[in-house]
């Protein structure tokens, strides 16, 4: 950006500057824009698509085996503008403040992951628990993982794990705790017809990971990180 410099920690007690790495709040491009941008454009090509049979081409579905690639384009792909809209408004709303901390890279990583891993829960715990389509597209696995994160990587989260972890002696409370959280929400969230258990895993996995603070970068992430973006 022009003869402007890096910024650099005041902060650290050591004889060298550590470069902090860039988030929106540091001068940043906005990750959540670009992927409303992705999802809009790859909107404009795969519909016309789907209008005339190759849906196909997007869909994840069982035979993911020898269709890899809808591994990624079912998070993008989406079945009608309704649907588009409502996962970019959830987007923007979750996307805007998980960015704040983390780079594009691993927002961008996080939410290709999150999508595809949701995309897979959905089509085999789903299948087997007859609650899923033949095939799954859209972004809600990914923005539901977004919105997990959320939840759990808060102060007053924390307040909440420690005070389970202090009133039981069994190892995995916090994480049954979690997982009831994330069933008991994805069902509220989704509506009929909907990815449940993609919905769910998608919640699930954001929920841990927000509680890991995966996302989270500080100022021990030098310069790796900051060519990272």
């Amino acid at each position: 950006m022009g003869n402007q410099q890096p910024r650099r920690s005041q902060s650290s007690g050591k004889s060298g500057d550590e470069i902090l790495p860039r988030t929106t709040v540091r001068g940043g491009r906005s990750p959540t824009a670009e992927t409303v941008v992705l999802l809009c454009g790859f909107f404009l090509i795969q519909y016309p698509l789907s209008a005339i049979g190759l849906v196909g081409l997007f869909a994840l579905s069982p035979i993911v085996i020898i269709e890899p690639w809808t591994l990624i384009t079912s998070t993008y792909a989406h079945g009608s503008i309704g649907h588009l809209m409502s996962n970019l408004i959830a987007l923007i709303l979750f996307g805007a403040l998980v960015e704040r901390t983390t780079t594009r890279l691993r927002f961008h990583t996080f939410f290709i992951l999150t999508g595809a891993l949701a995309g897979v829960a959905e089509i085999t715990l789903g299948s087997l628990l007859a609650f899923s389509p033949r095939a799954v597209l859209g972004a809600s696995g990914a923005v539901f993982a977004l919105f997990g994160y959320l939840i759990t990587s808060n102060a007053i989260a924390d307040t909440l794990i420690d005070t389970i972890d202090r009133v039981t002696d069994i190892s995995w409370a916090v994480t049954a705790v979690l997982i009831i959280v994330a069933a008991v929400m994805a069902i509220l969230l989704s509506g009929p017809g909907t990815a449940l258990v993609g919905h769910a895993a998608g919640l699930a996995i954001g929920l841990v990971a927000g509680r890991m603070r995966l996302l989270r970068i500080d100022n021990s992430s030098s310069t790796s990180a900051q060519r990272s973006v």
